[in-house]
């Protein structure tokens, strides 16, 4: 790596701190990487394709169908373009975790994830990298690797990928994008589902956390008026309820022009969560980040 490919292209700056980049590719094409400020440290939001293939009904990133996959390196860079930037800012702040839930299904890219997320903990591997480049020189935080553990790859749901990724030597985090809790509304918001049903996709989370010891978490953004009702939320305990290693994430939703979905109110996120919590289901209440930038997934390459 004697060079960085991506070119900065723009960056929006959110009120609470959050910072979405746009990058241009070797090939012309546009991709999005957002870094977001926790107590807990920083973690940037990884893009895995030039698009994405998956035409979920809520998400912008789906507008644009995949055009390819990104390599390892493409998504390392974004990892590294984001410090350095920071650390030119003079912020303070330093990326401590990563989460592969940019555009595009990880997933469906898989040997490349799986060999981002082996560089990016690879200490001596990102020294190599970092022999001959640009960069050398560089304060070392700029390539100090991560630990697994603060590693995340999101799904929607490729059910034999889900086995798959339950093998590997590394344990990094899994995260399964739900959004519903019964097969009839998932095959309206996410065609994946049409393809692996609610049953098997279920069977594979139970099987990931016996087989790895560790939690999955399900992401479940709030719909107003489509998956936010007392009865879903009745219905999403249901479903995972007697698996202590099932873990809830609900998201407040980002508006997308051209899509007619719209987020639900705080009052109605709360009931919601209030139910999860009742039936015993471990949940959490994602804070609102971005509402004042493109925040929505794929909403700043699509403007572009």
């Amino acid at each position: 790596m004697t060079d960085f490919s991506l070119q900065t292209i723009e960056i929006q700056t959110s009120e609470d701190g959050t910072r979405k980049f746009l990058f241009e590719l070797e090939d012309g094409n546009r991709i999005e990487t957002v870094y977001m400020q926790h107590r807990y440290g920083g973690s940037v939001c990884v893009s895995s394709q030039a698009g994405c293939s998956m035409a979920c009904a809520f998400c912008a990133s789906g507008l644009k169908k995949k055009v390819r996959d990104l390599s390892s390196r493409e998504m390392l860079e974004q990892i590294f373009s984001v410090q350095k930037y920071m650390k030119e800012a003079k912020s303070g702040a330093f990326v401590t975790h990563a989460v592969v839930m940019g555009t595009g299904e990880p997933f469906d890219n898989y040997e490349n994830v799986l060999d981002f997320c082996d560089q990016i903990t690879d200490q001596r591997f990102l020294d190599q990298c970092f022999k001959v480049t640009a960069l050398a020189g560089a304060e070392p935080d700029l390539v100090s690797a991560l630990a697994p553990r603060h590693i995340t790859v999101s799904t929607c749901g490729i059910v034999p990928r889900i086995y798959q990724f339950a093998k590997t030597p590394k344990r990094y985090n899994l995260a399964v994008s739900l959004h519903a809790p019964f097969d009839e509304l998932r095959n309206r918001l996410m065609p994946v589902s049409r393809k692996y049903r609610m049953e098997d996709l279920m069977r594979a989370a139970e099987d990931y956390c016996e087989a790895t010891n560790k939690r999955i978490t399900f992401e479940y953004i709030l719909l107003k008026d489509v998956n936010d009702s007392n009865d879903h939320a009745e219905a999403l305990s249901r479903l995972l309820s007697g698996n202590e290693g099932f873990y809830v994430n609900l998201i407040p939703y980002n508006s997308v022009e051209s899509l007619p979905f719209k987020g639900s109110d705080k009052t109605r996120a709360l009931l919601f969560y209030d139910i999860l919590m009742k039936h015993g289901i471990r949940a959490t209440l994602r804070k609102e980040r971005g509402a004042d930038i493109s925040a929505a997934c794929g909403q700043l390459r699509l403007k572009s």
